[in-house]
This record gives C-alpha cells, sequence and structure tokens, in this order.
C-alpha cells in the first residue's frame, strides 16, 4: 500500500514537472536548475498534501472540542497566508541545497587537515544504516537544538523582536504555526538545515524531518482542548503548547516563558521549563492589552504590516516586556 501511494505520488510529481514547471525553466533559459526544480516540485506536492490533512482533521476538531469559543474567525485569515507560503514555499529546501556544498568544501577541508567532520555514523559507525533509526535519531537532535534555538528567540531582545510577531496572534487556530517574520524564518531555517548538513542527514530524509515536525506543531497550534491524555507526556500536546502561548507566562513568566519544546516534552523537563498546567489562558503578550495591564502595542493585521513593524520592533527597541513586568 505504502509503495503504491509513493509510485502514484512520484507519477503525479513528474507529471507537474514535465507538463509546467521543465517548459517555463526551457522558456527563461533556466535548465541549469532542472534537478533543483524538479525537488520544489516535490515540496509544492508535499505542502498540499499537508495543508488538505490538517484542514480535513484538524478544523473539524476545533468547531467540536475548541478551547476557545470564538466565531470571528478574520483574525486568522493572514495566519492562511502565512501556511500556505510556507507550506508550498522552499526556503528551508533551498538553504539545504544551497548549504550542500559550502559543507561539501568545510568536509573537504577538514579532512585534509586530518580532521573528521561532525557526523552521526563517524561518531557511532552504522546508526545510520537502518532508515527509521537514523530517522529518529535525527529527529532527537534536531529538535533539541530547536528546543534552544526556541529559547533564544525568547531570551535575545533582537530575536523576540521577530518572533513576538508569532505570539501575537490572540486567537490561536492550526494555521498559526507557520505565523512567522521572514527574517525569523530564515535564521531558523538555515540553523536547522546547517546543523541537519552537519550530522549527514540525507536531502531526502530532511524533507521528510521537515514535514513531520511541521504536521505535528499545526496539531499544538490548534485551538483543541486535548492535552493527549499519556501521549500527551511523550510529545507536545495543544493544551501544553497553548500555555507557551498564555500572555503573563508564555514569555513574561520565568525563563523568558515555559514550553519551549517544539515536539518532544522532554527537553522542558530535563531543563526546568515544564509547566503542564491544564488551564486555559488568553493568548497573546502582555503588552497588547489595553491600558493599565498592558500598553495596547500594535503588532499589525495584514501581513505586509505585520513584516513592517517587525522590522520596525528590531530596530527601535524599547526595554522588553519581561523587564517592565518585573517592575
Amino acid at each position: 500500500m505504502i509503495d503504491g501511494v509513493v509510485a502514484a505520488f512520484t507519477a503525479v510529481q513528474a507529471w507537474l514537472f514535465e507538463s509546467s514547471v521543465q517548459p517555463l525553466l526551457y522558456a527563461m533559459g533556466w535548465m541549469r536548475f532542472q534537478e533543483p526544480a524538479y525537488e520544489a516540485t516535490e515540496w509544492f506536492l508535499l505542502g498540499v498534501v499537508q495543508i488538505a490533512v490538517l484542514y480535513v482533521v484538524l478544523r473539524p476538531l476545533e468547531a467540536l472540542v475548541p478551547a476557545e469559543r470564538w466565531t470571528d474567525r478574520r483574525d486568522t485569515r493572514v495566519d492562511v497566508i502565512y501556511t500556505l507560503l510556507h507550506r508550498l514555499g522552499l526556503i528551508p529546501l533551498l538553504l539545504f541545497l544551497l548549504l550542500t556544498p559550502v559543507f561539501d568544501e568545510l568536509a573537504a577541508l577538514m579532512r585534509a587537515g586530518g580532521l573528521t567532520p561532525l557526523n552521526l555514523d563517524a561518531v557511532w559507525p552504522g546508526v545510520t544504516d537502518v532508515p527509521i533509526v537514523s530517522f529518529l535519531i535525527y529527529l532527537l537532535v534536531l529538535d533539541l537544538f530547536d528546543y534552544w534555538l526556541h529559547r533564544a528567540q525568547h531570551r535575545f531582545d533582537w530575536w523576540w523582536a521577530l518572533h513576538a510577531l508569532h505570539h501575537s496572534q490572540r486567537r490561536m487556530s492550526f494555521w498559526a504555526d507557520d505565523r512567522n517574520h521572514l527574517l525569523d524564518d530564515l535564521i531558523m531555517d538555515a540553523s536547522k538545515a546547517a546543523l541537519a548538513l552537519a550530522i549527514g542527514v540525507e536531502p531526502a530524509q530532511f524533507v521528510l524531518l521537515i514535514v513531520a515536525t511541521r504536521m505535528l506543531q499545526s496539531l499544538q497550534h490548534a485551538n483543541v482542548r486535548a492535552m493527549l491524555g499519556p501521549l500527551g507526556q511523550v510529545i507536545v500536546s495543544p493544551i501544553f503548547h497553548r500555555r507557551h502561548h498564555a500572555i503573563g507566562v508564555g514569555h513574561e513568566g520565568s525563563h523568558q516563558g515555559c514550553n519551549f519544546a517544539v515536539l518532544f516534552p522532554l527537553w522542558d523537563r530535563l531543563f526546568g521549563t515544564a509547566d503542564f498546567s491544564a488551564a486555559i489562558a488568553p493568548t497573546g503578550i502582555r503588552d497588547q492589552l489595553p491600558a493599565p495591564a498592558g500598553d495596547g502595542r500594535d503588532y499589525g493585521r495584514g501581513f505586509w504590516a505585520q513584516q513592517w513593524l517587525g522590522l520596525v520592533r528590531l530596530f527601535r527597541r524599547r526595554p522588553p516586556a519581561t523587564a517592565m513586568a518585573r517592575t
């Protein structure tokens, strides 16, 4: 059955590439980009599948068991734009492909100098021979890296100025996962692509790792009252992650927040940032609130306004909300 699905997907990818992408490349004189364009076609189709599955599965759940009840969904429309741009976009794949020759060159230089490049198989020979084992190991390593990147987004004022856009959504839904500043995404995706290359992740596995991570992150952001039972102790649940987005807790709390884990709450347990409270609190950032609780800060409603205001925050930083909350 799996082989049949893979074969069908490959056939659709080949048809789309040959009927639409390849003629365009030829007309533009870009045939030298044929190989990455074929990879991009795969990424596009995977994005279409992801969005379809997420909508069919998570939208009904949000209607049946919502964490918060609200009928006006206008504030979520901009998040749909972010999702389409990111799930159908090419930034992670392009960065991975662009960085590959750089890391190959660095690896050659290291070998010439008698140094062994950082690679899991070099540290533990044969560990990547079984695909599912290597996939899980890479997933754990990248998720631990994601945890610390996420903490850095909240720790450093300049990075929080960008990441705050993600936290500014007061009506969280499964669309909200990709609501990020483009510069923030560029930093994150480049960092993860660099690590993936450094530890020996193959391009095909990298795509699967990104897809699996994003699907689970969409579930975490869903407006669903679910802790996932015992499974919620193993993977990040919607309620666990909603706590990370809660006003007064998600950024303004101790450690500049809690529940930073992207996939596995294990990291929050290990590093003392876990909060398994089931309480449903409003999401957002304290400084969005009207006075006297906040100062009514505007994070923008449209895509371009949000991107512009992110740059304004970056270059005109003021004391962070955590500092104001402690005074």
